[in-house]
């Protein structure tokens, strides 16, 4: 099902909407289901600019009218770059569930992190003796559990899915960008 993005005609094209994408602490599935709309790219590229992204290898964010963040908070890491992505855009969207709910990466948050770190380094099968939890500064702190992005920034939509579909994404960005509360009907939101 393609759905068209344009709106009324304009004697000039309107500004083209800066989208930007960021990734946390899940399986990049979400990504995967951007780049699977396929050819629709191409009629999306006509009414947007990707900033931050791997779509464009772009590795710093300026400021964006729309930001798509998945994944979770597992580390301190994830936070900084959360607030960061969340003040360059104006409009926040958190994609799939690990982003909505912890996902996957929050099954851990029934387990002592610190007791779960000795075990998989220290004391697991095929560890040697005198192995220790890596304790470098250039490793993210890990956090007591696994959150929800809207437990630190204010996100202002939710794309529901693990991961969203290609048809949902694209349902979800056609009303966006048209300026309309996006709605997905029957058949867009699954869980694989």
């Amino acid at each position: 099902m393609t759905t068209a993005l344009t709106g009324a005609t304009h004697l000039h094209a309107p500004r083209k909407l800066k989208v930007a994408t960021v990734s946390l602490a899940g399986c990049f599935g979400c990504h995967m289901s951007l780049l699977d709309i396929d050819e629709r790219l191409l009629e999306l590229l006509e009414h947007v600019e990707f900033d931050c992204s791997p779509l464009t290898d772009i590795k710093t964010i300026s400021s964006c009218d729309i930001g798509l963040i998945e994944g979770g908070l597992c580390n301190a890491e994830n936070v900084q770059v959360l607030r960061e992505f969340r003040a360059h855009c104006k409009t926040l969207v958190a994609v799939g569930a690990c982003a909505i709910n912890g996902g996957l990466p929050a099954q851990r948050n029934q387990r002592d992190v610190g007791q779960m770190m000795c075990d998989v380094y220290c004391s697991h099968n095929g560890t040697v003796a005198g192995s220790q939890v890596p304790n470098d500064p250039e490793l993210p702190l890990p956090l007591n559990h696994v959150h929800p992005i809207h437990e630190v920034v204010h996100v202002d939509y939710f794309l529901p899915g693990c991961p969203p579909g290609d048809g949902a994404i694209w349902s979800f960005l056609t009303d966006l960008l048209a300026g309309r509360t996006p709605q997905l009907g029957p058949g867009l939101i699954h869980y694989d």
